[in-house]
């Protein structure tokens, strides 16, 4: 401020001297007489510097040189250097524009001035403060192709700690509203629930037992809690880590060994009976049915229930039918898989649907019509869209069903005995048909027996026993028997096992009726037209065909079944009154079983085996209730030599039969 002050004190001065030259410059004019300004050209350029010089450091410093300003200064000044030229205003930045024209324009003339000059008086000069405005320039913005980012390296900014205290505090505040109106908005929940509740009407004792016994109710329930047990028993770990590529699960059977996959039975249903026969649906891989006889212990319970079981419904069976009778044959519909059908103690024929109740939609009458006795054997035979059911009862009568009519069978036929008779009637205990055939089929006897018989007459035998196919070669009840599947690139279905109470199990070759003699004296593995595959068929006499291939007697106890392998052709099991499963591999041994294990204590005798579509798993039954399944590893899955090195297993013992008969003969 103070070096403001001088500058102006100085402007000031030389204002000041300005006036008195100017003073007596006039006074020389007004007098005639050359003042010191008129003498020579030094004065009068000397006042015209000391002009601009003023002038430039009023109003000339905020201008370029070449502004109008500027050039009305310069003109203003030259004028006033001339002798004779006077005039009246205040030079400076704030002239009047009608003055600096004129004399802009005079001064920018040819001659400088048009006419001759004119006398005018001598403006007054006087002093005055300028007011310099310093605007700063305009900021121009430019783009950066570098990263717009803030330096994450910079100190963050201090916050004081007042300020922290203050949004904590409003923090705090905000929460305590917000919970605030919760806890109010949740009590006015309750008091509208409360006010539904007081609405509603209390039932009482009787209406909630009403409801309770209710058949809507119970379905309900029953249906609901299944499918909770069901979610609950799947073995299917979500903990599993995808990403370790190598994983070894300690639950996998491996190599040549049986694993329990788990027990089914039911307090309620299954206490104090005996399993009497299990299957498999070939619909549904996870489901097994298995029969039961009666309770002694429960008299108000029905004589015979079946139960179906579910892998996933560990727990209780998925279903529960009942019967009058004992049941000693069940099995699931080969072609309507919602369909179980059952043989009776009683002779009855039962039929149950899983969509209907616990009681059979469908039963044989009690009469002479149909079955009298027990009926230990049934089979389907037939084709989706013309099949039956064929049953046996140890009365010798074996009767041909329709499902949807069970009124009386479609075809009754009457097992005689052959020559001479020892019983009055053939009492079948077990009953097979080969793979495909629907006429010719093969039963077990109560005497030991296993005979041929057909459903028709046909060209060369007749309806009934076939007195030329006697198998001979038990000495006790055969309880039972099973040809072998249709499986693989070589057929062995004139293959089947037997097994008895005499503790040995029997394979043996049936002679069908329709292979001609020339098929008959062939070797194994010929070529059939019919089928495309490969019959494992050897041809023996007449007289051998009654006599089994092999016999297996490495057993302490009654076999009471026996199944072969529905993938595997050299693979069977077993199971016996010692409580022991052996699965049999020929191909490998064909003395003893290549595995033995105990069901449960291994003290249970067992009733009942079959085999899972897939060959992988096995349902045994017990006599203590218990449906037992085992799963069995992958060395049940048969390989591509396994069928060739089967028929050379066959053909070895046949001929080694063959030698032991000749031997015997000889003898």
């Amino acid at each position: 401020m103070e070096g403001r002050q001088e500058e102006i004190a100085r402007k000031r001065q030389r204002l000041a001297e300005i006036r008195r030259q100017r003073e007596e410059r006039r006074q020389a004019f007004l007098g005639g007489r050359p003042g010191p300004a008129a003498t020579g050209p030094a004065p009068a350029t000397n006042g015209r510097q000391e002009i601009d010089d003023l002038v430039a450091s009023l109003v000339g410093e905020r201008l370029s040189p070449r502004s109008p300003t500027r050039i009305r200064a310069s003109s203003i000044s030259q004028t006033l250097s001339e002798p004779g030229l006077s005039f009246q205003g205040n030079i400076s930045g704030s002239s009047s524009t009608t003055d600096l024209t004129s004399i802009e324009q005079r001064a920018m003339s040819p001659t400088g001035f048009e006419g001759p000059p004119k006398p005018q008086a001598i403006p007054e000069f006087s002093a005055f403060d300028a007011v310099i405005l310093d605007m700063p320039p305009k900021e121009r913005l430019a783009y950066n192709k570098e990263a717009q980012t803030t330096d994450m390296l910079l100190d963050p900014p201090v916050i004081p700690e007042e300020e922290i205290e203050r949004r904590v505090k409003e923090q705090r505040e905000k929460d305590e509203k917000a919970r605030r109106i919760a806890e109010e908005q949740e009590k006015k929940r309750q008091e509208e629930l409360q006010k539904q509740r007081q609405k509603l009407k209390e039932l009482t004792e009787d209406e909630k037992m009403s409801i309770e016994q209710s058949s809507e109710f119970t379905d309900f329930i029953d249906y609901s809690s299944k499918l909770v047990e069901r979610a609950l028993n799947e073995t299917y770990d979500f903990m599993t880590d995808y990403t370790i590529s190598q994983q070894v699960d300690g639950d996998q059977v491996s190599g040549d060994q049986i694993k329990l996959y788990c027990n089914f039975s039911d307090e309620r249903w299954t206490k104090n009976r005996s399993v009497t026969d299990v299957a498999w649906s070939k619909k549904f891989p996870e489901l097994v049915v298995s029969s039961y006889n009666r309770n002694p212990m429960a008299m108000n319970d029905p004589d015979g229930i079946v139960c179906v079981w579910n892998l996933h419904l560990r727990e209780r069976p998925e279903f529960v039918f009942h019967s009058q009778s004992d049941i000693l044959q069940v099995r699931f519909s080969d072609f309507h898989p919602n369909l179980v059908i059952g043989g009776t103690y009683s002779g009855q024929i039962l039929l149950w649907d899983t969509r209907a109740k616990a009681q059979p939609v469908l039963k044989t009458p009690l009469s002479a019509v149909g079955h009298t006795h027990p009926v230990y054997s049934l089979d389907m035979v037939g084709t989706q869209n013309a099949h039956n059911l064929v049953t046996a009862s140890t009365d010798g009568v074996v009767c041909s069903w329709q499902l949807d009519i069970l009124a009386k069978p479609q075809e009754i036929l009457e097992l005689t005995p052959p020559p001479p008779p020892r019983t009055d009637e053939v009492a079948p205990t077990a009953m097979g048909f080969p793979e495909g055939e629907t006429a010719a089929f093969w039963v077990g006897t109560e005497e030991g027996n296993v005979y041929q018989a057909n459903r028709y007459d046909r060209a060369g035998s007749k309806a009934g026993l076939n007195l030329q196919d006697v198998y001979r070669g038990h000495t006790g009840p055969v309880t039972g028997l099973n040809f072998h599947p249709l499986v693989g690139p070589v057929d062995y279905t004139d293959l089947f096992l037997t097994c008895s109470v005499d503790w040995t199990v029997k394979l043996w070759r049936a002679k069908s009726p329709n292979k001609s003699t020339a098929q008959a004296s062939s070797g194994g593995g010929i070529p059939s037209s019919a089928s495309g595959m490969v019959s494992s068929s050897s041809s023996l006499p007449a007289s051998a065909q009654t006599t089994p291939i092999h016999s297996f007697e490495a057993f302490d106890d009654y076999i009471y079944d026996v199944k072969w392998s529905p993938i595997h052709p050299a693979i069977f099991g077993t199971v016996d009154g010692s409580g022991h499963f052996d699965v049999w591999n020929l191909n490998t041994d064909t003395e003893v079983p290549v595995l033995s294990t105990p069901v449960g204590s291994g003290k249970h005798a067992l009733n009942r085996l079959a085999w899972d579509k897939f060959g992988r798993k096995a349902a045994i039954g017990t006599i203590d209730s218990t449906l037992a399944i085992y799963e069995l590893g992958d060395w049940v899955v048969p390989k591509s030599h396994d069928f060739t090195h089967f028929q050379k297993t066959v053909q070895d013992l046949t001929m080694a039969q063959n030698l032991n008969l000749g031997n015997r003969s000889y003898d």
